[in-house]
């Protein structure tokens, strides 16, 4: 029985899904993009392939995505990130839905119709605010690991509001905020609030909320958010760091089946 693979390079991280013939996800694998994407494209299937017990030639079709889709040596295929987002979260979600996907170097709004078809898109390519970059740059500033985050604005009781659009400005109004003796945890929850705004900023949501990204997976508190930004529920699909990943696959199963 074959099997299909999708990988999605982006700027900060590779992910990796191998799915089965009846498109469930059996495999998947993470790592650093680091220098040479190509390597650490193989290095992702070689793991994913050793998880499941796989050999290559028991893959029947491979596609890529991302900002360096094009690194990959044994992709049957290429999409785009948008394709392969909208993809994998209609999968899960099987109706009219925007999908937020907030990842290290961007932030994506994908609009999708009841039949999973892309009616429209908006991409913030232009500044840092609103991505995992902006949140990685206040983890900086603040002397902690990103990962430690999320906890610390999950124990925020007061607020502190960020009014800067941009991350270098936005940066040096915490360390303003610090000396004024606001606790890191509320400082921590303004910038996750501040990520919130960005997105709303883009406008072009309609039918149900859905995030994806590895940001969101790592700091769920920011579906939190956005559910009390817009007034409804935003839902967060299984695994949402390799949702563009496991779209891929999608793709390549489709297009080897016809």
């Amino acid at each position: 029985m074959p099997y299909y693979c999708g990988v999605d390079i982006g700027a900060s991280s590779v992910k990796l899904v191998l799915i089965d013939q009846q498109q469930h996800p059996v495999a998947r694998a993470v790592r650093r993009s680091g220098i040479d994407y190509a390597q650490s494209a193989d290095l992702c299937l070689e793991e994913a392939l050793t998880k499941y017990g796989l050999a290559r030639d028991e893959i029947g079709g491979a596609l890529s995505t991302g900002y360096g889709r094009n690194n990959v040596r044994w992709a049957d295929d290429v999409a785009t990130e948008i394709a392969c987002h909208g993809k994998g979260a209609f999968f899960h979600f099987r109706q009219p839905l925007t999908v937020i996907d907030i990842g290290a170097q961007d932030c994506k709004l994908i609009r999708l119709d009841g039949d999973g078809r892309r009616v429209d898109f908006k991409m913030n390519r232009k500044c840092a605010a609103g991505t995992g970059a902006f949140l990685e740059e206040i983890a900086l500033r603040l002397d902690l690991p990103v990962s430690d985050l999320n906890g610390l604005a999950e124990k925020s009781t007061k607020e502190v509001t960020l009014g800067s659009f941009c991350t270098v400005f936005t940066a040096t109004e915490i360390l303003a905020k610090i000396r004024a003796g606001e606790r890191v945890e509320d400082i921590v929850k303004g910038a996750f609030r501040a990520v919130i705004k960005r997105v709303i900023e883009m406008g072009l949501v309609d039918g149900a909320l859905v995030m994806t990204g590895g940001v969101v997976a790592h700091n769920p508190l920011l579906a939190t958010l956005a559910s009390e930004a817009f007034g409804r529920e935003v839902q967060v699909p299984p695994d949402p760091q390799c949702i563009g990943a496991f779209g891929a696959a999608l793709m390549a199963f489709e297009k080897a089946n016809g």
